[in-house]
């Protein structure tokens, strides 16, 4: 059950009461768990605002909160004190989003390390004693496989540590993680057998490869590319034909280049021309849009402008 947006006579006397220090220090000495209250230096209290909450639970938003420094004066520590006057079946888990900002902000505010917010819910309504749990794993469907999950570092992917043999075995994500893995090596030419290899097995469609050989265009940093390109082409008939296209056309701009690099500023319209020229060439044998702007250098304006 959501709160309305405007404050209750509820809300409000809560807030009165648990905004002042002394009483919010009464409050937490009484309702902290022993440890976290050994933790914490209860006379820096210190009353945080909330304006860092997310929009959508803004409305169901009703929370005191409080930050404290450690008895060592090593980390921070947040009391979130959540009224409420009737129970919510979701209640641990919005706790946990409030929790989740509070963290957030303080990294906003230039912290390095999370601090531990502490959600403590303060109730009084009919129900009597509070129907559900508190415990946000608890909403799962099953609570221990989530348990298990939440409780461990997530499942990590790291392909820098991964051998080119392992990879080679991934069948239809073999292209992403090898492109990836490499794409900072000064020559590519290095991965053209394993490239060849995968295009072979048709382990990618067309538009996936057209998409991997404008991110290797864009990203990658291969002196040859121009060569590099035309090997794989050669060797990869069912892709033949593309990246041959690609490739004259970066042997086109290149040359394109090099002829007009030094000339005076009233050559530049012929040096445009020339890029437009190759750009609709490129266009017309079906070569991704943002690829042909890459290789030639032209602005989205300039190419449609010169299509109308």
């Amino acid at each position: 059950m959501q709160k309305p947006t405007t404050s209750t006579p509820h809300d409000a006397v809560f807030k009165k009461f648990l905004g002042h220090p002394d009483t919010a220090r009464d409050f937490l000495d009484s309702y902290l768990p022993a440890p976290l209250r050994e933790l914490c230096d209860l006379n820096t209290l210190k009353l945080e605002p909330g304006s860092f909450i997310e929009e959508d639970l803004r409305a169901s938003y009703s929370d005191v909160l409080w930050s404290l420094k450690t008895r060592t004066g090593k980390g921070y520590i947040y009391a979130l004190i959540e009224h409420q006057s009737s129970p919510d079946a979701h209640m641990a888990f919005r706790m946990m989003r409030y929790a989740v900002a509070a963290m957030q902000n303080h990294l906003d505010a230039g912290h390095k390390t999370l601090p531990l917010v502490v959600p403590i819910l303060f109730y009084h309504g009919v129900a009597s004693p509070y129907p559900f749990s508190l415990c946000w794993l608890d909403e799962f469907d099953d609570p221990e496989t989530a348990r298990q999950l939440y409780s461990a570092a997530f499942p990590l992917v790291d392909i820098t540590v991964v051998s080119d043999d392992e990879i080679m075995q991934h069948r239809r994500m073999a292209l992403l993680e090898l492109v990836q893995k490499h794409i900072r090596e000064r020559d590519l030419m290095v991965l053209v057998d394993k490239l060849v290899a995968l295009l072979i097995k048709g382990h990618a469609n067309d538009s996936q490869v057209e998409t991997l050989f404008n991110y290797l265009v864009q990203s990658g940093s291969a002196p040859r590319f121009e060569a590099f390109i035309r090997e794989v082409a050669l060797r990869v008939p069912q892709h033949k034909e593309r990246l041959m296209t690609i490739a004259e056309c970066l042997r086109e701009s290149g040359r394109r280049t090099g002829l007009l690099e030094g000339k005076l500023e009233g050559k530049r319209e012929g040096k445009k021309d020339e890029a437009l020229r190759i750009a609709h060439a490129m266009l017309e044998k079906g070569i991704d849009r943002e690829l042909v702007l890459i290789i030639t250098g032209l602005a989205i304006d300039e190419l449609t402008v010169s299509s109308d």
